[in-house]
């Protein structure tokens, strides 16, 4: 039986019994949640929802939390429930500042998952960029928050990415708000497709590379559709050999297969003589990719982000029948989130040129004749 049936079970047998909270589980730790009065020096003056810091996330602990919930429950009914028997004293006195929450919800973060190049990455995008926004000497208040969110453009990725990571740093630190009022209907396929770059115009941009090193890469990027720092994890022995389906080794997304769109590209631009540009790659794929970005930029030129050769992929697999969940597979993305991001860019060319290469199928269904 896995940790949740445990709670939900123990949540059944609270809520039948009429107790007056509830077992969650945030991280590695139990939590319970009702109706509870007012915190010390808190400054709020009635009962309103909130959490404690109960066990940790195991079958023991969801024991425990289930007497203490039914204890607290009794000590609500009877008026003598008390903070004091849950807060460290301490802390009452001296509220933990933002920096002291932001230190201990790494050092959470962390503990449930290896910490390497991948996970530092992620943290570091989805959460420090965020956290850095905030006084780390000021005590963590719903207000502090709601005015970090409230500085961010509304209905906009950078809204939906502050209000999802101040949202767990309040859940972890026990602050009472709710970031889904201020989230907005932020979504990729509001996005404003860009004009990408032709078949012909790739071709042509692979040409005026004048590093080897360079522009194989840039062949690789445009034949498979690989994230930039993708392209220092292959199997290059595999590629050297001939095989036509590429090996991601590591990466955003790990281990993967991919097949190149267009196949005559490999011939056209010699992939199979791996050329590979010395850089450090002892740093994040973040840190890699950006490099990969910079040089093309800076260095190349070219009329088109770097990145835009994996967009380009992804329609062109669209032109080629690909089954869409291959697609998104070979990516390394769910099949919502390819098909959400990469529908975006599908323009009205591309729905031509698959209505004409459908056109052309012998087996195609046929209207009755009359």
């Amino acid at each position: 039986m896995s940790i949740e049936q445990r709670i939900k079970e123990a949540n059944g047998r609270l809520q039948a019994n009429s107790y007056k909270l509830k077992i969650e589980k945030i991280g590695n730790k139990l939590i319970l949640r009702g109706i509870l009065p007012p915190k010390p020096n808190s400054g709020k003056y009635i009962y309103h929802q909130q959490r404690i810091s109960i066990a940790s996330a195991n079958f023991e602990g969801v024991r425990l939390a289930e007497k203490k919930a039914k204890k607290i429950s009794i000590q609500l009914d009877n008026k003598e429930f008390d903070w004091a028997d849950y807060l460290d004293i301490e802390s009452l006195v001296k509220p933990k500042t933002i920096g002291m929450w932001l230190e201990a919800l790494e050092k959470d973060y962390f503990s449930r998952r290896a910490k390497n190049y991948k996970s530092e990455t992620t943290w570091y995008k989805d959460y420090e960029i965020v956290f850095r926004n905030l006084d780390v000497d000021n005590k963590l208040t719903p207000e502090i928050i709601k005015q970090v969110i409230l500085s961010t453009q509304p209905d906009s990725r950078t809204r939906k990415r502050y209000c999802l990571a101040l949202g767990v740093l309040a859940r972890f630190a026990g602050v009472e708000f709710d970031p889904s009022l201020y989230m907005g209907n932020y979504s990729p396929k509001r996005r404003k497709p860009r004009e990408l770059p032709t078949d012909k115009q790739i071709s042509e941009c692979f040409l005026t590379i004048d590093n080897p090193k360079w522009r194989w890469v840039f062949g690789m990027l445009a034949t498979y559709g690989l994230r930039n720092h993708e392209v220092f994890f292959l199997d290059l022995d595999d590629l050297r050999d001939g095989n036509k389906v590429l090996t991601v080794l590591d990466g955003k997304t790990g281990f993967r297969r991919v097949w190149p769109f267009h196949p005559e590209w490999i011939d056209q631009f010699d992939l199979t003589s791996v050329k590979m540009p010395q850089i450090n790659l002892n740093r994040t794929n973040t840190a890699i990719g950006g490099t990969v970005s910079q040089h093309f930029r800076r260095n190349q030129q070219i009329p088109f982000k770097v990145y835009d050769l994996r967009h380009c992929w992804a329609i062109r697999t669209l032109e080629y029948g690909i089954d869409v969940s291959l697609a998104a597979q070979q990516m390394g993305h769910s099949l919502q989130v390819h098909s959400t991001l990469y529908h975006t860019w599908i323009t009205s060319a591309v729905h031509q040129r698959a209505f004409d290469l459908a056109l052309q199928k012998s087996d195609r269904p046929k209207p009755p004749q009359i």
